[in-house]
């Protein structure tokens, strides 16, 4: 008689999933690549003629594939099977979903409070993926494809990244735990807008002369009127969606918590699965010796 496969898959609590060696250099070099996109206009010559928007597809040719070889060296790094790669997919289509419900009004964007949980759970590495697809996935939906894009996706898989590096992620629970993530999303929603209005303030013309980039002038001085056109232009909008993500990470925080944390449980990204011998090769254990069918 065949015994039924049986998984030693162990009751093991949720744990986010690690960063692996290959998925860690991949974060690395396309962080140090994004940094430098965001940031080579302020440090480019006034003749150079770098500080021009034409610029912007060779950057997005040039991060698209580093964001691939993230999502890849993470699944390769995780041994990720169908599940979690699943896991992702709904993920990024729930958050690709509600951002155009509010995106459009005083920067009211939901998103924001799920990729925060979702980091949480998940860990840096599925996070930073997890924001990068998400980011993708609306573009696509909204019709928002351009230039930009790719800046979006880095700052978005950053800030998801970000949640996944927060402190205690298997012991600390409760209230002090949502409080936690309610601070970094509030402050991090402040920090994807300031990125944001890094890479377009660079290639806007015709301001005034007080928050203009100026290409060729001191750092110091560029960074003076960087902070202003900040102050001037988009303070209320990350307001707006600071304040929802608080809002939403303290009301239904510990609900989508639990449910995240009770998926990855039972999806167990980390833990082996083996098989008794018996029920692989469909045979009886042996008999005892000195035995025998016949019973004599």
């Amino acid at each position: 008689m065949t015994r039924p496969a049986r998984s030693t898959r162990p009751n093991r609590p949720a744990r986010p999933v690690r960063i692996g060696p290959r998925a860690a250099a991949a974060l690395v070099l396309v962080t140090l690549i994004g940094i430098a996109a965001f940031g080579w206009p302020l440090l480019a010559d006034r003749q150079s003629g770098l500080a021009h928007s034409q610029d912007a597809p060779w950057l997005f040719a040039a991060l698209l594939p580093l964001l691939v070889a993230v999502v890849v060296a993470t699944i390769a790094d995780n041994g990720m099977d169908a599940k979690a790669v699943a896991m992702l997919g709904v993920l990024a289509a729930v958050g690709a979903a509600l951002r155009p419900l509010g995106a459009g009004t005083a920067g009211l964007e939901p998103m924001f409070f799920l990729m925060v949980l979702s980091g949480r759970v998940l860990g840096p590495g599925f996070g930073f993926v997890l924001g990068s697809v998400t980011m993708f996935a609306s573009a696509l939906l909204t019709g928002g494809v351009g230039p930009w894009m790719p800046f979006q996706m880095l700052a978005m898989g950053w800030f998801s990244l970000g949640a996944g590096l927060l402190p205690g992620p298997e012991k600390l629970r409760g209230r002090a735990e949502l409080l936690m993530l309610a601070a970094y999303g509030f402050l991090g929603s402040f920090a994807y807008g300031t990125v944001m209005n890094l890479q377009g303030w660079v290639i806007l013309q015709g301001m005034g002369q007080g928050i203009s980039f100026h290409p060729g002038e001191p750092v110091a001085a560029n960074l003076a009127r960087f902070v202003a056109y900040c102050l001037a232009t988009s303070v209320g909008w990350d307001l707006g969606r600071a304040a929802l993500t608080v809002v939403l990470t303290l009301t239904l925080g510990a609900t989508l918590l639990k449910a995240l944390r009770r998926a990855t449980r039972k999806a167990a990204f980390d833990a082996p699965v083996s098989f008794d011998s018996g029920a692989v090769t469909g045979r009886e254990p042996a008999l005892e010796k000195g035995t025998n069918s016949g019973g004599g």
